[in-house]
Order: C-alpha cells, then structure tokens, then sequence
C-alpha cells in the first residue's frame, strides 16, 4: 500500500466485506464464496448483537487467526451501520459539512446534486461530490448492456472447441444432465469442500407421503497450514474428518454413496472425475493442480482403511445451489454465488458443447466467469482502486471481474477510497491517526439500534478515528456505490446467461428461475433488492424467479449424487432385462453350426421338404460384373463454423449399353444430360457451380482438372477416347448442350 500508514488508521484497518456484517457471522461455513468466520451457520440472518455474540462463541483458533476475525467483526458493524443510515438522517449534516464543500468547491470537486444519471441514490450536496469523485463506478444502462455483450461472447468462445483454450470464462462441463425429478431417493453423503471450513452431511431422501429431505451436518475447520500445505496433507484431514462424521452417525459399515463439492475450476470428462486446473481464494496447496481430486480422495480414504465410500459425483458450489433450488423449482436452470467469491452454472443445449460428444439433451455449464477481464476486456472499467486491489492479490493480472465483485475484495475497495480521501483532506478533516487496533478491537461490542449514525460515529472512533457527523454520512455513500457497482455488474453477466437460455429455447419471453447463494446476497440489506432490479430492466423480455438456496450447495451435492444413483439403478434393471440377450463366442459358434446344417438341408433333395431353411431358388444366375451401367449425380452442401454440416442430395441414372459402346461424343453427351436433368430436379437449372468428377477408369492425370484416359475397362468401349483428356471432352459436350 506504500503511503497508507500516513493516513487515519483506516489504512491499517482490514474492512473485510464492509457492507455486509452478518457475512462473516452467519455465512455458510463450508465455502469462501459464503463465509469466512469458520462456525455453523444460523438458519435465519442473524441480528447484529445476535451475530457479533455468535462470532464471539467461536471454537478456538490461532491467535493470528482471532485477531484477524476481530478486525473483520469491527468492520462488518461499521459497515452495517452506515447501511443502515435513512435519507432523513443523511440529510441532517451540521454546519461543519458546509465548511467542507467549500474546500471541495475550491478543489474542484463539489456539483450539484442531479448533475447526471444517477443509477445509485445518494444525499443530496454531500452524497453530489462523492458521485463524481467516484464517477467511473457509476454505470448507465447502456454500459451494463454493452458489458452484457461482452459476456455473450465469451461464453460463446468458451463453448467452442478451438476458442475454449485461449478463453477466459471456461465454460467447464459438469457431466450433470439433469435437475432431481422428484423419484431420487437413498441416504447420502456430502461434502463440501470451498473454503477454511470443510462441511460433511448426511442427506436422507425418502418417499413415504411426499418427497422429504432430512439432513444431519457437521462442520470441521481446515488450518491455514493446510490450505497452504500439501496436497497429500489436504486430502488426509478430508478423509480424516469423513471418518470422524461417519463413526458419529455410526455409518462405518456402510458404502454410502458420496457427493463432493469441490468449489473451484476442475475440468471434467465424466460425473465422478475432475482435475483441478488451478487454485482460487486463499488455496495454495502444493501436488493438486492437474490432478484428479476424486483419485486423491479416494488415496486418502484407501491409506486409512477403517471406511469405504463410493463417490458418485463431484460438483461445483455453484452447480450445487442449482441442484438444491431445482429439487424446489424444477423450471430452476441457473445458479450463482455472490459471497466472499462468485461465480454462476447454467444448463446449456449438448449441440452447443464441443467439449463434449453428443447433441441431444443439456447439460451444466460451470462457467468460472470470476475470469471474466483477465484478457483486459474490462479495462475500460477497472478503476485505481480495482488495480491496487490486483497488484496486493495472491494471483495478479487474474480474477479481476471476482476482484470487483465479491465480498472477499470489496471491503478493501471501500477501504483504499476513504483511505486516498482522507489524504486529500476530504475526510476526517485530513488528521492522521497511529492506534494499535489489534489490541482493542477483540472485545468489541455494538448493540444494534435506530441510533446507527451516532453506532458508526462511535465505532470510528474506537477505530481511532475521530469523525464528524457528515464523515459518517460519507463513508455510508461510499459503500452504497461500491456495493451498487458489484450488483450492476452481476446483473450484466447474469443477463448474458438469460438472454442465452431465451435464445436457445427460441421463446419470445424467457420464464426461469436462478438458484442464488452467498453471504453478500443473503444479508446485505440492498444488495438482492439492487440486483434484481437490475436484471429485469437489461432483459426486460423475462420473468425471473430468484430462489435463494436454504441449505447450501452440499444438498445440491447430495441431490446430483441421488440422480447419479437412480440413474445408475436404471442402468443397472435395463442391464439386467438384457441381459438374457446378450450372447457368449461359444453360444455364437453353436449357433453358427446350427445354421450351416439347416442350409445343408434346406439344399438336399431328399430333406428339403422337413428342412426349417427352406433354400428356395430364384433362377438369378450371376451378380453385376461391376461394368458400370449407372451414373450417379450429387449435389454436396457443406457448411463451416462452430458447427461443421455436410449436407448430400444424389440421383442416379442408367447407361444404356449402346452408349457405352458407342462413340465419345454420344457418351459425354449424355452425361452431360443426366447433370442437366439432375439439376432441373434440385430446382438449380441455371446454377453455376464447382464440378468434381469420379472417373473410375485408369487415367494419366496432368493436373488437378486433368485426366488422359489410358484405356477402358468395365465393358465400356466408347471410340475416340483413350489419349483423350476426360474433362476437355465433358467442357465439350457442355458447349454442344448450350
């Protein structure tokens, strides 16, 4: 950050996800794109003194990782705070604000309030500068379509064959052909593997009155040594932790099958294989990237050797949430996460795939479109602050629409902002602060209250940080914007897939539903509200259902392995059926001898009568000599691109044995007819197109388009040929025809 430690402390302060304070408290446990604090979530967003209470009562981590979880807590209730501020609050600045405008007038910096299309409501006069000093965060609606535009087409290079290996957005094939359908049923394992915290359930899917899922869920924390260790480490502590739940739920003896979600970007060639392309969030475990994460597992669990578990399928967090809607919403065809990461799946038409064999049906799309950028498509966009969050990234140069999105990177966005503000004396009356946060903030307590200025006023000041009343009202602008940009951004992409789905359906109005997860949708107050918004006016052609995930992606997980399974026992009772039809090679070879005595005795004089083969005659003496009585004309379409066609069309016509053995001139004549007439037929009589001709006869060729016949054979013995070019006596017999 270079220059940061002059300014207020807030440039030592981590604002984690700013907006969004129950994100860390009560986000799902089991994925970075959900949560970061590490404990079980609450069934139902919690309360901010409910939430800083639940994040208190923590199983113990390391020190390191407390104090870390400290800081994120302050700054999520700072955030929450200044969320919370209503217009009527905003617009109560005292005098001191009118002192501050001045300085911002002679800056340069102050206009009045309307001053452009705004797509972000914000206070008046001191909401007014802060838009313009944050202008290129703001997106009209003729950007976000353009943005859309772009989006198409990087699915479309990521679905084509000779495009996907220099695309950005992936389009990785899950192999998940279907939604449940409402007959899956079984006891299941799932795992859910995304984050610093690793979730297993137990899914029971019964069929007494109506389709009911009971779920039984632990979850397990993964050390940071682990996530930056090895692979072998890695999938050890998996293993460990699936025997640990397995020996509570007393399954140990049993081959349940397996479900995993593994939430990042594997490349897949069936439903139970996927080898990591590469790591995202936090993860740096060494030995994994271009393996197989299910031959890892599967090590880990067979090097133990007190379990056994078959593991049916591997799934993306995001195909997951999909999943876990559409057992709600069969019409559900989309799903997305926005929470500390974000990414989205849809189900795409198979003769769209080129990645994989087949045209008929769909499948899932795991689009990776966090990827989205990365080539500098959206560098007209990026901002100052966007690049300093790359530059200080664990991955530069990739991510980046990830990095402007998702809560993992936008507390730190709004933190960079207020940080280059207040160097330029814009907040905080320029002072500068040196507060030892680390010290403080751990035992950190708010309640909850209308009063949430005067809360935020008093958090910025434990923060060391001594602020006037319109310095709160400005940090909460601040906030609104960067938070608004992430979920206009989101539309954008999002309106990609939709108006992709509404073309390959070939519907004038899409109706679907979008399965949605992440701890920055759930509970910021104005993020879901934002986002939908947004959606319905770039595609106004659509009626969209957003159905928010309840349970996380491991149900989804458990729910693609219960349709992998009732897949598999159709499989296994259509074999079965069959199975008396299939034949051995010594069955085959009975069979054969079989029939070798009753052509035998159909043939025999004497048992012809008795014989089952009968052997009738049919006085058809010879077969066809292959002296080419027939000429066949084609007419061949090929067309190219993403999806190559050969299109054939013939007709065949006889050549009299007087031609064949007449003169040159009669033979290429009537060649020339039959083309003539073919074309008359296809409705082409005047059409000038390429002419190939197969000449089967032995010939001396020149060049490509020339051809001197050495002699006939075949019975033909048409004169005044042999020596002759073949296709200079066809152009003649072309001209006598004209």
């Amino acid at each position: 950050m270079g220059d940061d430690a002059a300014a207020p402390d807030l440039a030592h302060a981590p604002f984690g996800a700013l907006l969004d304070v129950p994100d860390v408290l009560a986000a799902s446990a089991t994925s970075d794109r959900q949560g970061v604090c590490g404990h079980s979530p609450s069934p139902t967003p919690l309360s901010a003194p409910a939430a800083l209470q639940e994040g208190l009562r923590m199983q113990p981590v390391s020190r390191a990782s407390h104090t870390s979880t400290a800081l994120m807590i302050a700054a999520q209730l700072l955030a929450y705070y200044f969320t919370e501020l209503k217009d009527d609050q905003v617009k109560k600045v005292s005098g001191s604000k009118h002192r501050k405008l001045f300085l911002l007038h002679r800056q340069g910096l102050f206009y009045s309030a309307g001053s452009r299309d705004n797509r972000c409501p914000g206070p008046p006069g001191l909401g007014s500068w802060i838009d313009k000093y944050l202008y290129s965060m703001r997106f009209s609606d003729e950007t976000l379509l353009d943005i859309m535009t772009r989006f198409r087409r990087e699915l479309e290079n990521g679905l084509g064959r000779d495009t996907n290996p220099t695309a950005n957005v992936k389009m990785l094939p899950t192999f998940v052909r279907s939604i449940p359908d409402g007959s899956e049923k079984g006891d299941f394992i799932a795992l859910d593997l995304g984050g610093s915290n690793f979730r297993i359930l137990r899914v029971k899917v019964s069929h007494e009155k109506r389709q009911t899922v009971q779920m039984e869920s632990q979850v397990y924390e993964t050390p940071e040594d682990i996530i930056h260790g090895s692979g072998t480490r890695l999938f050890d502590h998996v293993a460990e932790c699936l025997g640990d739940f397995m020996e509570k739920q007393n399954i140990k003896d049993k081959k349940l099958p397996v479900g995993f979600t593994f939430s990042f970007p594997c490349a897949q060639s069936k439903l139970d294989e996927a080898v990591l392309l590469t790591w995202t969030k936090r993860f740096k475990t060494s030995g994994v990237e271009g393996m197989d994460v299910v031959k890892l597992l599967n090590k880990a669990i067979k090097k133990r050797g007190d379990y056994d578990a078959d593991i049916m399928a591997v799934v993306n967090d995001t195909v997951g949430t999909m999943m876990t809607c559409g057992f709600d919403d069969q019409r559900c065809e989309v799903g997305i996460i926005i929470g500390t990461g974000t990414n989205a799946c849809y189900m795409e038409e198979l003769r769209h795939i080129d990645l994989v064999e087949g045209d008929e049906g769909r499948m899932c799309i795991n689009t990776e479109w966090g990827a989205f950028g990365d080539d500098g498509s959206l560098e007209d966009i990026r901002t100052e602050f966007d690049r300093e969050i790359d530059r200080g990234s664990l991955n530069p140069g990739k991510q980046l629409f990830e990095k402007m999105v998702s809560g993992m990177y936008m507390g730190e966005l709004v933190r960079l902002i207020l940080v280059k503000m207040a160097k330029e004396g814009l907040l905080f009356e320029g002072h500068r602060f040196e507060v030892d946060l680390k010290a403080r903030l751990c035992c950190l307590s708010v309640s909850r209250s209308k009063e949430g200025l005067s809360k935020a006023k008093d958090i910025l000041t434990r923060l060391g940080v001594e602020p006037a009343h319109e310095d709160c009202v400005a940090v909460q602008h601040v906030c609104t914007i960067v938070s608004f940009r992430s979920a206009n951004l989101v539309a954008a992409t999002l309106g990609g897939i939709l108006t992709r789905l509404k073309d390959n359906k070939g519907v004038p109005r899409l109706r679907t539903t979008v399965g949605i997860d992440g701890s920055l949708y759930k509970m910021h107050p104005q993020y879901a509200r934002r986002l939908h918004k947004t959606v319905r006016r770039l595609v106004p052609e659509s009626d969209v259902r957003f159905l928010l995930s309840e349970s996380g992606s491991g149900k989804g997980a458990a729910m693609v392995t219960a349709v992998a399974y009732r897949l598999a026992d159709q499989t296994r009772q259509i074999a079965e059926t069959l199975a008396e039809f299939c034949l051995s090679k010594d069955q085959l070879l009975e069979i054969k001898k079989r029939m070798r005595t009753e052509i035998e005795r159909g043939l025999g004089k004497k048992t012809h009568e008795t014989a089952t083969v009968k052997m009738l005659p049919t006085f058809v003496r010879s077969t066809p000599d292959g002296s080419g009585t027939n000429f066949r004309v084609l007419l061949v379409k090929i067309r190219s691109g993403k999806r190559r066609t050969v299109e054939m069309h013939n007709k065949i016509y006889a050549i009299p044995i007087e031609v064949m053995q007449g003169t040159g001139e009669e033979l290429f004549d009537h060649i020339v007819y039959c083309i003539s007439d073919f074309l008359d037929y296809m409705g082409m009589k005047n059409a000038r197109l390429p002419l190939g001709f197969t000449f089967s006869f032995p010939c001396r060729q020149t060049s490509l388009d020339a051809g001197i016949l050495v002699n006939w054979t075949k019975g033909f013995k048409a004169t005044d040929c042999e020596g002759e070019d073949v296709v200079e006596l066809l152009r003649e017999g072309i001209k006598r025809k004209e």
